[in-house]
């Protein structure tokens, strides 16, 4: 697949959207994914670049990104704001076999009362088959399905509205398999682990640090 750089900036937009859409996305049961193949998909040769220059990500000021706190395998990233109430998210960049960024994963805490008690968005390459679904298995649990949900300039998402059960899962587990489809070669699904090292730690520092940024606005 496809290796793509991370955007600050997408992630900022995907942190600071309304947690309903989590909810919705939740509310539908997720589906039971086929389990893939042991073998990985290699990865295909990065494009080169095209001509057409993309704008460069402000390294400070508001919009930018910064790791406040590392836990385990997650970061702890904020978003600088105007008024210095910089909003955090959990986040992994995520790798293939041969060290590639391939994906990456965010997550943060959704506000109480609804289905879902925690919001992920997933990020994959944009030469992703978004029919085939993408699937996420912790451990040697069953492994679900999760529909896409949108695609832009930088890959295709995958909102997913975490329910209790699910988000325990998470702080039990060692890692999560994701796995993804590419269209070059639908028949040799891409495994990608997801390292659950420091998952409680990060969604409890997560957790307060927004919750604490809410009371004070």
């Amino acid at each position: 697949m496809t290796v793509f750089r991370n955007s600050a900036a997408a992630a900022l937009v995907l942190c600071l959207a309304v947690p309903a859409s989590f909810a919705q996305d939740a509310a539908a049961p997720a589906t039971e994914a086929p389990e893939a193949p042991a073998t990985e998909a290699p990865a295909t040769t990065t494009p080169p670049a095209t001509a057409e220059a993309q704008p460069a990500e402000p390294t400070e000021g508001p919009g930018s990104s910064y790791t406040a706190e590392t836990f385990g395998d997650w970061n702890l990233q904020c978003f600088r704001s105007e008024d210095g109430n910089d909003p955090c998210q959990m986040y992994q960049l995520l790798h293939d076999a041969k060290g590639n960024a391939v994906a990456d994963i965010s997550m943060i805490a959704l506000p109480p009362g609804g289905k879902a008690v925690a919001g992920a968005t997933i990020m994959t390459p944009l030469e992703t088959l978004l029919t085939a679904n993408l699937a996420l298995k912790v451990d040697n649990q069953t492994p679900r399905g999760y529909p896409f949900t949108f695609c832009a300039q930088l890959g295709c998402f995958a909102r997913i509205g975490l329910l209790p059960e699910e988000l325990a899962q998470f702080k039990k587990g060692n890692k999560v398999t994701l796995t993804v489809v590419p269209i070059s070669t639908p028949n040799e699904p891409v495994n990608v682990d997801v390292s659950l090292k420091g998952f409680t730690a990060a969604y409890d520092a997560v957790s307060a640090r927004n919750k604490d940024l809410k009371l004070q606005q």
